[in-house]
């Protein structure tokens, strides 16, 4: 059966899909005219010429769809001479009977159990079940992978080229890449680093750092003559007091203003014999002035080595440098040039105090330091220079360290989970779609038995005797259905066997041609085929009827309502579309049906406003009386404007005629003015006496319009004492606004029918 139908963007139905769903064994769907119901019969006979349309089979077992619409009378009557002969089953072969009725008792159980197997694969809907499962664990596991592009797309997304814009094609790369990718397990730090460089902008060459010779600095550091105490020789007569005093530093320091005094004692001012100064020159002799000079050249030596190494850092801190880290190179120059300067104070003591022992800073480490950054700065140079050399193929080795590293750490514990539970789903999703096939063959085998088996007993001519049967009962004499020439279709003639086809009334196509349709339900225009299990949807099937007619349709459809509810036959399910009021009622009485509709039964309203048709379901049968429905119109605020005219028209005659004895003429005296011309152009159509309740005039008028129409029809009940039947006829929609009632215009959709 069907389980749901939607519709958009064909006729009168929109964009936006209007959907029937909870569909039963019997469907009922009312509307007027011209509000989409043919359209809708159209997609349920042919969906594959309507793309935006759809239809969904419970358990995913589509049935055959036999419509009676104008388009089967077209094609079966209006274009056609001769009608395609209905085969059925004939009854001298019982035997033969039997066996087909086996046969499709055996296909049916056959079908019960293909329909389970899909039902476990897709539902009975066709969105659950083990598909759905599946769908679920896809859509979970995308949902992971989409997660690790957001987290990481700012800095790698060089390496999500291709794929960032789509959740579903970034799911499909990670799974491609978890079967094919044996990339190094790189860091992410690692991995971001080299992004900038390989993903960034169209990188350039970068200069190494030259080297920083840092040998003779610690050559400096190194120097024996800061560990020597340097004196004067030892042999001189004053030679025993200096070292016993250990001033030799102070008398050297005394002998520079002894020559300037010439021969007084710079310390005691007492003249000196001449032999002093001989003994101090001797004293200060050629090697201790030759120790003095080297701590001088060391001095010399240190500040300019240092000096050049501090420049050279200087000048690296101020250049800019994409690979240097110069936070550890100032750290380090911070660390040297505090070292220098003590350097620098130990070696001037040196110079002031020669006899002293001085130990220098070590600088070998802070130097090491300095020269491990620069090489640590080159190695990143080289790095960046052969990436840059080999662009490509760099892209192609990050890019794949990228996945690795996604597969690997991110996504390896849902990437484990998905393939166990994908490989457990697609493993019952393979079996049971073989357990399909396999039934779908044995379908195909015994439909084939019983093909052969109606070969052998169907026939055309039971047709022609249960239509003809059915004319004569009901009164048509003037014509009949007799056997074509070729034996296999028919033809309509009249009692003197002429052709009658061309000089049929409306009435009498119409009821001939369903009569037609009603034993093709039962059979098939070919001689195989009786047996299809089938879903058969009426769209008015009672234009140009005679009410007695009516009522023969609706007892015939009935008894196909009631085969199916029993499960005789091969009709499935049942769709009634119609304008008619009466015929509605006739078809869809059930006097087990208390209030709400039965299980078995939907009941769908379809309606047209501003040009757009709109599809209702109803837990309750929507259609009471015509005048019920006349009323509901009236409460309605989505009222038509092309329709209401003659809606106000259909209460007036009704209600009127109830009375009996009233004039017209006297109702429209009671008005003055334009309000007496509505009152007179809403009767005139009453006194034309050419319009039944049903007859359908519409002239579209503008909405100002329409509440004068609504006022004026107002106050016909007021004016005539028969207010009381109109506040009824309102009910809750009915308002009072200071003394008088409110212009019927601004009343609220609250009628229990909308149609």
């Amino acid at each position: 059966m069907l389980d749901r139908i939607h519709i958009a963007r064909n006729a009168t139905f929109g964009d936006t899909p209007e959907e029937m769903s909870g569909l039963s064994q019997f469907n009922y769907v009312y509307g007027a005219n011209g509000t989409g119901k043919t359209t809708l019969s159209r997609v349920i006979a042919k969906c594959d010429e309507y793309p935006q349309c759809g239809l969904t089979w419970k358990n995913g077992t589509p049935l055959e769809t036999v419509v009676y619409n104008r388009d089967f009378v077209s094609a079966n009557f209006h274009d056609c001479d001769e009608l395609p002969g209905i085969f059925t089953l004939g009854e001298k072969d019982a035997e033969t009977i039997r066996k087909i009725a086996e046969a499709i008792d055996e296909r049916d159980k056959l079908i019960v159990n293909q329909e389970a197997f899909t039902k476990t694969l897709q539902g009975e809907d066709g969105n659950g079940g083990k598909k759905a499962e599946l769908a679920v664990l896809e859509d979970g596991f995308r949902d992971a992978c989409w997660a690790q592009k957001q987290k990481h797309d700012s800095k790698l997304k060089g390496a999500f080229a291709g794929v960032r814009n789509s959740q579903d094609n970034f799911k499909a790369k990670v799974l491609q890449e978890s079967e094919s990718n044996d990339a190094a397990l790189c860091d992410l730090a690692d991995l971001e680093s080299r992004a900038v460089t390989v993903f960034g902008n169209t990188p350039t060459l970068v200069t190494s750092i030259e080297t920083i010779d840092s040998s003779a600095l610690v050559e400096c550091d190194k120097n024996s003559i800061l560990a020597k105490r340097i004196v004067g020789k030892a042999d001189i007569d004053i030679a025993a007091l200096i070292i016993k005093l250990g001033n030799s530093d102070w008398v050297k320091a005394g002998r520079a203003f002894y020559q300037i005094e010439e021969g007084i004692c710079p310390f005691c001012q007492q003249v000196t014999p001449d032999s002093l100064e001989k003994s101090l020159k001797e004293y200060f002799d050629e090697a201790f002035e030759k120790d003095t000079a080297a701590i001088i050249d060391l001095e010399t030596k240190y500040r300019s080595e240092a000096n050049r190494i501090q420049t050279r850092l200087n000048q690296l801190l101020s250049d800019e440098h994409a690979f240097l880290d110069k936070a550890r190179i100032q750290a380090e120059k911070d660390l040297l040039d505090t070292q220098v300067r003590l350097d620098l104070e130990h070696i001037a003591r040196k110079k002031k105090e020669p006899s002293l022992n001085v130990e220098l800073e070590p600088l070998g480490s802070v130097l090491e330091a300095i020269s491990g950054i620069i090489d640590d700065t080159n190695a990143k140079v080289t790095a960046h220079n052969t990436t840059v050399a080999n662009l490509d193929s760099e892209k192609k080795k990050l890019t794949a360290q990228v996945w690795r590293y996604l597969l690997d750490v991110e996504l390896k514990p849902a990437l484990e989970t998905f393939n166990t539970k994908k490989k457990n789903v697609s493993a019952a999703i393979d079996a049971l779609h073989a357990k399909i096939e396999i039934q779908e063959a044995l379908i195909a085998a015994k439909q084939a038995e019983i093909v052969e088996l109606e070969k052998e007993t169907t026939s055309i001519q039971p047709t022609i005797n249960g239509i003809n049967g059915l004319l004569m009962s009901f009164g048509f004499r003037g014509f009949q259905l007799t056997k074509a020439d070729n034996q296999r279709c028919y033809k309509l003639i009249r009692p003197d066997g002429s052709d009658a086809k061309e000089t049929l009334s409306e009435g009498e196509r119409t009821f001939v041609t369903f009569l037609y349709f009603y034993h093709l339900l039962k059979g098939s225009t070919s001689e195989s085929g009786t047996a299809t299990n089938r879903v058969v949807v009426f769209d008015d099937p009672v234009s140009s009827l005679d009410s007695d007619i009516l009522f023969i349709v609706g007892s015939l459809i009935k008894g196909l309502v009631d085969e199916v509810r029993a499960g005789t036959g091969q009709i499935k399910q049942i769709f009634v579309l119609t304008h008619n009021v009466y015929f509605h009622k006739e078809v869809t009485f059930n006097p087990k049906r208390k209030q709400e509709a039965m299980t078995e039964e939907t009941f769908w309203t379809v309606r047209k406003t501003d040009l757009l048709s709109t599809l209702q379901n109803h837990s309750t049968n929507p259609i009471k009386t015509s005048y019920e429905l006349l009323w509901a119109e009236v409460r309605s605020q989505n009222r038509t404007h092309l329709t209401i005219q003659n809606t106000l028209r259909r209460i007036l005659e009704n209600y009127f005629r109830i009375l009996g004895g009233v004039d017209p003429d006297d109702i429209c005296k009671k008005f003055e003015g334009k309000d007496r011309l509505m009152c007179k152009s809403l009767f005139s159509w009453v006194n034309d006496g050419s319009h039944s309740a049903h007859d359908d005039i519409y002239i579209s008028i503008e909405n100002s319009a329409v509440e004068g129409y609504l006022r004026v029809f107002r106050e016909i009940f007021d004016k005539t004492g028969h207010l009381p039947h109109y506040m009824m006829m309102m009910g809750d929609a009915w308002v009072e606004v200071g003394d008088k009632p409110s212009n019927v215009a601004d009343v609220g959709n609250n009628g229990s029918v909308t149609v």
